[in-house]
C-alpha cells in the first residue's frame, strides 16, 4: 500500500492545529484560530503563504474574483480553516474547487469549532 501524500507534513500541521485548539479552546472566529496557526507555523519554521488567491479561468476568460486559499504549506498543501460545530460535504467541496484552481493535489480541512479538533484530508 502506498504511503499517504505528504503524511508527514499534514501529521506536523495537525500537531501545530491541535496546540493552537488546546490553548484557545472553541468558540473564537476562524480568523483568530489562524493568526494563531500563523505564529505556530512560523516558530516551527514552516514555510507557508496566507490567504493565497488563485484565478479562475472561465471560457478561457480569467474572471473579476478570485478563490483564497487561508494557507498554502511548503507550495504543496492546500490549509482550509473553519471554527464551525461539525464539517459538511459542502466545506469539502470548497477544497475540492481550491485544489482544482491551484493545481495542487492535497488539501488539509481543519475544524476548530468542535470540542475538539475536527480534521479531514481532502485528495484531488
Amino acid at each position: 500500500m502506498d504511503d499517504l501524500l505528504y503524511k508527514q507534513e499534514v501529521f506536523q500541521l495537525v500537531g501545530l492545529c491541535m496546540d493552537v485548539h488546546r490553548e484557545l479552546g472553541k468558540g473564537h472566529d476562524e480568523v483568530i484560530y489562524k493568526d494563531a496557526l500563523v505564529v505556530e507555523l512560523s516558530r516551527a519554521g514552516v514555510p507557508f503563504l496566507r490567504e493565497k488567491n488563485y484565478e479562475i479561468t472561465y471560457k478561457g476568460v480569467i474572471l473579476p474574483h478570485y478563490y483564497y486559499a487561508d494557507f498554502v504549506v511548503g507550495d504543496k498543501i492546500l490549509f482550509e480553516a473553519k471554527a464551525v460545530e461539525k464539517l459538511t460535504d459542502s466545506h469539502i467541496k470548497q477544497v475540492l474547487n481550491y485544489l482544482a484552481a491551484s493545481k495542487l493535489r492535497l488539501g488539509l480541512l481543519v475544524n476548530f469549532g468542535g470540542d475538539s479538533l475536527e480534521w479531514k484530508r481532502v485528495v484531488l
